[in-house]
């Protein structure tokens, strides 16, 4: 035998052990996925304390790979679970998406016993609504580099219910409106029931999940530029004049208005657009294009003549609110976002999901690629392959894929990280991966997309008491501490008064007083007159200085002060009061 040549032993037994090597990963990777729901009953039943800070380990981002690599070993399905699927996609899309919104409307309720008291950022829009339902009360915390849409909405449900349930209220039905539209839009794109699979995954991500529950725009603004992604797709998708884009001025300036950060998400938007379809595409829709663009400049000529008068120039109030951002270097926002992508965003079940919407925006740029290379001339909606061929279907896939990558890359640049900063890319990718999970899955779709649907039903609720007992007691430990200080200090009678501390809007909430920080305090040209000042300083407080610095600000004043106990984890309040 020639020593090249292998023996019919040797050539037998390498198959066999890589067909053995498939069954044991076709079997962990169910052991896996089992270990994995396991854990979100444990999860649902209270028992998250046996898992390290209530969080569930990653066993699907193992369980996936080892899946996919034993895909071979499949069984066929038995009957009694075919005619549960059949049974299964009886359910009518519409009727998917009410137990979505159910489920929603059930986590929101949930989620209020365990964070109460507003935060941070929820408190300066709230300060700010108040201020509108009643002009006599202060906008704590306000900055002219803050969009007014949410705090308008805001003072609207103030007029019903003045109470923090009211404003809370207007960030679940936002909540309620964008599922509802990237269901709706997903539909399009795909099937209803995948639609819908594809916002209960969104709805149990804990990027997602964290900030439902708040009085908050990132939500409600994603819901807009998922309807402006869906305009500009449904106008170069159709092969002759559309009329789609005499919608997109009024869905932008509507989310330009809820939320000045989209105009990185739109900047992202109007790239991938250019990459995926080319300038010719858009180039045949010129007139149209150039009169929606006529109108939102129009439509911005107020922000622009505020923005001239409060800083001196039309972008100022942009790049103002830019500034804020707490970022240590340009692209550390970068950074952040590919160190939590996509697992902290969206669970282990939607980063598998989202995993798979990388991979079809990959292959659809190779089949657009290869298609180019096949015919000599690009593949599009007015290519070779026809304005109903599968072209279209790869260039949306590419758009759709390419916004979502660019959106943090750009924001990443631009600003610091925050999951709710990138909704978009979240839901953009978690429908593209539905629906590539079903083709990839080839005659064994249903089952995928039930077991899918299964892990998907018990991640919402497992994830909401991730949220409640793992996220949530580290911020309302703190309100333990500025919540009974700002009562203390309440307005009473109408007189004027200004807290000053490091956690002003949250403390001019629950005061009705204003409040400002010990920076923007020094930066006045002088105390308020007429107006009582209380100098706030916790034990293990931040954005602070030290007693001397507190009576260096006093400036030998006749003051008052005092000691607040609490049982937050910023201790015990010493109140200094001036006039």
């Amino acid at each position: 035998m020639a020593p090249d040549t292998l023996s019919p032993a040797v050539t037998t037994a390498r198959p066999a052990r890589a067909a053995r090597a498939r069954t044991w990963a076709w079997y962990g990777g169910l052991a896996c996925t089992a270990l994995t729901a396991g854990q979100q009953v444990l999860l649902i039943a209270g028992g998250g304390g046996l898992l390290p800070g209530w969080q569930p380990w990653p066993l699907l981002l193992l369980a996936a790979p080892l899946l996919w690599w034993g895909r071979g070993r499949r069984r066929a399905p038995a009957a009694r679970h075919e005619r549960l699927r059949a049974v299964a996609a009886r359910v009518p899309g519409r009727a998917a998406l009410a137990l979505v919104l159910a489920m929603a409307v059930a986590v929101w309720a949930a989620l209020q016993n365990h964070e109460p008291w507003i935060g941070h950022e929820e408190s300066v829009y709230a300060n700010k609504a108040r201020s509108w339902a009643d002009p006599s009360t202060p906008a704590a915390g306000w900055g002219p580099y803050r969009p007014p849409g949410l705090p308008l909405l805001g003072s609207l449900a103030l007029r019903v219910h003045a109470d923090v349930g009211a404003l809370r209220a207007v960030g679940l039905l936002l909540v309620l409106a964008t599922l509802t539209l990237g269901y709706a839009i997903a539909a399009r794109w795909t099937t209803p029931r995948r639609a819908a699979l594809a916002m209960l995954l969104v709805l149990g991500g804990l990027g997602f999940l964290r900030r439902m529950p708040a009085f908050l725009n990132d939500t409600g603004s994603t819901g807009l530029l998922l309807v402006t992604v869906f305009i500009l797709v449904r106008t170069v998708e159709n092969p002759g004049p559309s009329r789609a884009l005499l919608a997109l001025p009024p869905v932008v300036l509507a989310a330009f208005y809820l939320r000045f950060g989209v105009v990185g998400n739109l900047c992202a938007i109007a790239l991938a657009a250019l990459l995926a379809y080319g300038p010719r595409a858009w180039l045949a829709h010129g007139r149209r294009l150039a009169a929606a663009g006529a109108v939102i400049l129009l439509g911005l000529t107020p922000h622009f003549v505020y923005a001239t008068q409060v800083t001196g120039w039309p972008l100022g109030l942009i790049t103002w609110a830019t500034s804020q951002a707490e970022r240590s270097f340009m692209g550390d926002g970068l950074l952040y976002y590919l160190a939590i992508f996509p697992y902290r965003l969206a669970g282990d079940l939607g980063a598998v999901v989202m995993f798979a919407g990388l991979a079809a925006t990959v292959r659809a740029a190779r089949a657009l690629r290869a298609a180019r290379r096949e015919h000599g001339a690009p593949a599009g909606p007015a290519g070779p392959v026809g304005p109903a061929g599968p072209a279209v279907r790869d260039r949306r896939i590419l758009f759709l894929g390419a916004t979502a990558v660019l959106v943090p890359v750009l924001l990443g640049f631009a600003t610091d990280g925050e999951p709710r900063f990138i909704y978009l890319s979240v839901i953009l990718l978690t429908v593209l991966g539905v629906d590539a999970l079903a083709t990839l899955a080839d005659g064994v779709a249903r089952p995928v997309l039930a077991a899918v649907t299964a892990l998907a039903l018990l991640a919402v609720p497992a994830t909401a008491q991730v949220v409640a007992h793992g996220a949530m007691p580290g911020p309302m430990s703190q309100h333990r501490s500025t919540v009974p200080v700002a009562r203390a200090l309440a307005a009473a009678g109408g007189a004027p008064c200004l807290l000053v501390t490091g956690y002003e809007p949250e403390s001019g909430w629950y005061s009705g007083c204003d409040a400002m920080t010990y920076r923007q305090y020094r930066a006045l040209d002088g105390p308020p007159s007429g107006t009582r000042v209380s100098f706030i300083r916790y034990e293990r407080g931040r954005l602070q200085p030290s007693a001397a610095g507190v009576e260096r600000l006093v400036g030998g004043r006749p003051s008052e002060k005092r000691r607040i106990p609490t049982e937050g984890v910023l201790g015990t309040a010493t109140v200094v009061t001036v006039g």
